[in-house]
Order: C-alpha cells, then sequence, then structure tokens
C-alpha cells in the first residue's frame, strides 16, 4: 500500500486528462513543482473538485512517487485565492507569475523560499495590492532563476552604487552618468524606473505597501524588462503579451478620470 503524505502546496494548472479525470500541476513546499494524477474529479461530489482548482493553496494528501505521477488523494485546510479567481485582471497577472515560475523551475526542484514568494505574492494580489507591481518584483527576481541576472547593484564599470543609472545591455548592468558614454545605444531609461528595478531585486513582499509607483514610471519599468527577457531569456509567454493587450481594456473600462 502507497505512504501518503502531507505537503503544503499551490495549485500551478489543472487540465483534463480523459473523459472525468484530470492532471494537476502543484508546486509544493517540499518537493518543487510535481504533476499528480486526480481520479474522477469531475463528479460534484468528489471532495477533490475545489481543492484542485486554480490559485488555491492548502495541504494536499497524497501518493508522492520517485518517477512518473504522484496521486492526490485528499486536500484540507484550503485557501482559495478568490478575487483572483473572479477578477480578469488579477488573474491575468497571477497567471503569469505562475507561469513564469514554471518555466523557471525545473520538476522536483524543491526550493521553499520562491514557494513562501509564491504564497505571498498571491495573497497580496487577492487582497487587492497592485498586481502589476507584484509582477514585476517577481520578473526580476526571476533573472536568477534563468541564470541571467544582471548587474543591478551599481555602475559595471566604477563599482558606483549611490544616484541616477541606465542599463547597458552592452555591459549586462548598470552605467552611472559618467560612463554613459560607454554606450551608446543603452536603454535611455528614466532613473526612477531604474531605482525601482533595483529595488524590486532585493525587496521583500512584507514591504510592499511602502511601494509607490506613478503610471508613467510604470510604463518604462514594463519596457526595461521586457526588453531585459526579450535579450536575456527569450521567453515568449502568451499570458504577458494578454497582459499587455489587457490594460488597454482595463482603460476603457475606467474611463476618463
Amino acid at each position: 500500500m502507497a505512504q501518503l503524505e502531507e505537503v503544503q502546496g499551490i495549485v500551478l494548472s489543472v487540465r483534463k486528462h480523459r473523459e472525468r479525470d484530470f492532471l494537476v500541476k502543484l508546486f509544493t513546499d517540499r518537493y518543487g513543482k510535481l504533476m499528480f494524477f486526480v481520479r474522477g474529479s469531475k463528479n460534484p461530489n468528489q471532495s477533490l473538485r475545489t481543492a484542485i482548482y486554480p490559485f488555491t493553496s492548502g495541504t494536499y494528501i497524497a501518493d508522492i512517487r520517485k518517477d512518473g505521477l504522484s496521486f492526490l488523494r485528499d486536500a484540507k485546510h484550503l485557501t482559495p485565492y478568490t478575487a483572483i479567481q473572479q477578477d480578469i485582471f488579477k488573474n491575468a497577472y497571477a497567471t503569469y507569475i505562475v507561469q513564469l515560475a514554471d518555466a523557471a523551475l525545473e520538476d522536483r526542484v524543491v526550493d521553499k523560499q520562491l514557494f513562501d514568494q509564491l504564497i505571498q505574492g498571491l495573497e497580496l494580489i487577492d487582497e487587492g495590492k497592485d498586481a502589476e507591481i507584484i509582477m514585476n518584483i517577481f520578473e526580476v527576481k526571476f533573472f536568477r532563476y534563468f541564470g541571467v541576472m544582471p548587474e543591478l547593484r551599481g555602475c559595471v564599470i566604477c563599482g558606483l552604487t549611490e544616484g541616477a543609472f541606465d542599463y547597458s545591455s552592452k555591459y549586462h548592468g548598470l552605467l552611472c552618468p559618467d560612463h554613459f558614454y560607454e554606450d551608446e545605444r543603452r536603454l535611455h531609461a528614466s532613473p526612477r524606473a531604474i531605482h525601482f528595478i533595483r529595488l524590486f531585486s532585493i525587496i521583500t513582499f512584507d514591504r510592499i505597501q511602502s511601494v509607490s509607483v506613478k503610471d508613467e514610471t510604470k510604463v518604462d519599468i514594463n519596457r526595461v524588462i521586457e526588453q531585459l527577457y526579450d535579450e536575456l531569456v527569450g521567453l515568449k509567454l502568451k499570458s504577458r503579451d494578454f497582459i499587455n493587450k489587457m490594460k488597454d481594456w482595463e482603460n476603457m473600462i475606467k474611463g476618463p478620470e
């Protein structure tokens, strides 16, 4: 008989398998990302039906296999991120974040720190905190997981760590004004955008409420981050394109202020 154990998990994705069964990807605290088989969860009386809904976290009772699919048997202490599940805008940002995590980390690689950060980030989005900024923080932090973290501590030429900076693709890091001439094709980003990108590389989510970013700075932050992803990561997720298009809808819904 299989040995069942309890793991803390976040539902990353769910897909149908044959007529009644599902394959559920969880990010767990003790085993990293794992794919689980769930039998008969389409049945309304199935106890796991709500437990495997996207953007749900909780304690999962599972048969963990060393190879191949593991099996979910039950769940308890569930926390559904209801606002994310019901709001198209929150859902879009959260979807992109978990897809980044899925792409950045191999299956069965344990990373408790990232697990905790995902929980914190999803909770903040669910509570109504600035989802775009939370997304940007994850994007910057994930550079390290992709093995392409730019030099954001200071100027790559002289080591200066305070003042205004711009980003240089040529040097894979920051330049201070005294060394802007070293790269005429630097990004010409606003100092405020670079300031926040540097902050995002080190900030913890318990400090997120102290971050306030103007809309024009957000535009520049996203421009820089997207260019860095194009150059360094080469990852094209449809969920990121959807967010870019979604912003136009959001402005239409809000209307003139």
